[in-house]
């Protein structure tokens, strides 16, 4: 008996374009915000190792790889806005509590971005005269922390609790006995 199917689930091939929304069952907002929710993360505990260790040699590779990694987390962090709005505009219904809980997602989401930038214009401000973030810059990278993961939260929820923009298969033939793969489309 087969252990392991790969092609099915990498083809796009028989799925629906839906434009910024991805392609059906694949979509495009829940991955892109696996990198800024990392970064910030990340950014935050070499913050904290930066400044714990300011008198020795390493803080300030630890500072400056959390300045990139901000940097980064911001930029795909656009990106997962935007492919997130399409989906809020196209998806969500007025009224609903998905409709809420996506508001209450997308607030936490913009607050942890306009933090981060800003942590970011007080990072490059410092960069070259400082070794380890100042006080401000580590607050703002543990409140973005935070936040991030309880926006992620809010973010999952939507889609284990709620099957947001989930395409399930219900009674579908993979989840039949079977040494055959279904490619999407199939039936």
């Amino acid at each position: 008996m087969r252990k392991f199917s790969v092609r099915p689930v990498l083809t796009l091939r028989g799925r629906k374009f839906k434009g910024l929304r991805g392609w059906a069952g694949k979509p495009l907002h829940p991955p892109l915000t696996d990198f800024p929710v990392t970064a910030y993360v990340l950014a935050a505990a070499f913050d904290v190792i930066a400044a714990a260790g300011r008198r020795h040699g390493f803080a300030p590779d630890f500072f400056h790889a959390g300045t990139y990694v901000f940097i980064g987390g911001a930029g795909v962090s656009l990106l997962a806005a935007l492919t997130g709005y399409w989906d809020w505009l196209k998806s969500s219904e007025k009224g609903t509590q998905a409709r809420r809980t996506i508001n209450t997602h997308a607030w936490i989401m913009i607050t942890v971005t306009v933090l981060a930038i800003v942590d970011i214009a007080i990072r490059l401000s410092t960069y070259h005269t400082r070794g380890y973030p100042n006080i401000a810059t580590l607050i703002l990278s543990l409140a973005v922390a935070g936040l991030v993961s309880i926006g992620a939260t809010y973010g999952g929820s939507l889609v284990y609790d709620y099957g947001f923009n989930v395409e399930t298969a219900g009674d579908h033939p993979v989840w039949h006995v079977s040494e055959e793969d279904v490619f999407p489309g199939s039936h």
